[in-house]
């Protein structure tokens, strides 16, 4: 399996500072993508310290990593989950190390951010996330969104609380409910799903995805095309849509 990846990020038409952060690296098949809550309490340094805690964690893991992979390809599918373990395991000491650092420096207390990362491997994706970035795989123009937002409006459309025409319609739908750093320790949502040839996927900020008016628009952004015409694409779409918050797109390709 061959993973081929762009990035794209833009501070957008309304913001000053891009608080957004990202990491990709094909040869790993590793990617993240963190939006950094705040404004004038640093959210850029929350971002781009979470991104950097949960690479040197993966990358410090990788001989595990690479041991529970062999035993996946094996056939031992309860390897599945300890990959996910060790996964939410990097984001909660992102958290610890993130949530430590405002409490030293007076500047940056509140800060946080959230985070969405993706492993893929042996023919597995694994999505580890806080907040309400998002990973979706998109395989022949179909789409399916592999997290879920940690929002205010989603939890009480979740919970029966809220009908998804009211939450259209519903102020705060930037309200965060779980990210790095708001604590020093946070509940983490992991999941897998199979990846085969041809399957793209994004990861990608709310500056992008909430623009998006159905899972066409990121059908018609990453199903097919060159790469990065893709992730030109995304963040012209969003700021042709208002621009009102930083972009960050990654487009990944598994050949």
């Amino acid at each position: 399996m061959k993973l081929n990846s762009v990035a794209r990020s833009d501070v957008g038409r309304k913001r000053q500072i891009n608080e957004d952060a990202f990491f990709r690296d094909d040869e790993r098949g590793f990617y993240v993508v963190a939006d950094g809550v705040g404004g004038h309490n640093k959210g850029e340094i929350a971002s781009r310290e979470a991104v950097e805690q949960l690479t040197m964690w993966i990358y410090g893991a990788s001989r595990d990593l690479d041991r529970l992979v062999e035993r996946v390809i094996a056939g031992d599918s309860e390897c599945v989950w300890e990959i996910r373990r060790l996964l939410e395991s990097g984001v909660k000491n992102a958290c610890y190390m993130v949530f430590g650092m405002a409490e030293l420096d007076p500047e940056k207390k509140g800060m946080s951010t959230t985070l969405s990362a993706m492993l893929v491997r042996a023919n597995l994706a694994f999505a580890v996330h806080l907040g309400d970035s998002r990973v979706y795989r998109v395989r022949k123009q179909n789409v399916l969104q592999l997290t879920e937002d940690h929002t205010l409006i989603n939890y009480k459309v979740k919970h029966g609380m809220m009908t998804k025409q009211e939450a259209e319609k519903a102020a705060g739908k930037n309200v965060i409910t779980r990210a790095v750093g708001h604590k020093d320790y946070v509940q983490v949502d992991t999941a897998d799903i199979d990846t085969a040839a041809g399957d793209r996927f994004l990861l990608c900020s709310d500056g992008l995805h909430g623009y998006f008016t159905s899972d066409k628009d990121v059908s018609d952004l990453c199903s097919d095309g060159d790469l990065e015409e893709c992730a030109e694409a995304a963040i012209g779409m969003a700021n042709q849509r208002g621009g009102k918050d930083n972009i960050t797109a990654i487009v990944i390709e598994v050949k």
